[in-house]
């Protein structure tokens, strides 16, 4: 009906803690001490309230375009690029799949994971380094 609500997550795995670096939770409480009343973590700064869908999408390409991000990447697909760039660097598909709020890992790797060229060349390289100690 074109009403935001907020409601139940979807699954008991969405309940879950999510950890953070110790920048990001200094960030979060400077940004705070702007809007120390509101239940929103980051309410409009208009209404005091949620932002709405269309306001959220011109902040998701006004973040991009900061961080130098040239290709589109819709805001729904955050969760498989933090998915692909979390195993590109290092951390292993269980905690991602936790971390994202699945059931399983397979899942993740199914459903929310690419292989970027910089995987498939890091892969090149391993099994270079391999054959070059074997032969």
């Amino acid at each position: 009906k074109g009403e935001l609500r907020v409601t139940e997550p979807k699954t008991k795995n969405s309940v879950r803690t999510v950890y953070v670096d110790d920048e990001t939770i200094r960030l979060l409480a400077e940004d705070r001490k702007n809007h120390p009343f509101s239940p929103y973590l980051f309410p409009s700064p208009v209404t005091g309230g949620m932002y709405g869908p269309d306001c959220v999408g011109r902040i998701h390409k006004k973040l991009l375009k900061q961080a130098g991000i040239e290709e589109h990447v819709r805001f729904h697909d955050l969760r498989r690029t933090f998915a692909t760039m979390a195993l590109q660097n290092g951390v292993d598909i269980k905690t991602v799949s936790g971390m994202l709020g699945h059931y399983s890992a397979e899942f993740t790797l199914d459903v929310y994971t690419n292989v970027t060229k910089e995987m498939q060349k890091d892969a090149a390289k391993k099994i270079g380094g391999f054959m070059a100690e074997v032969m």
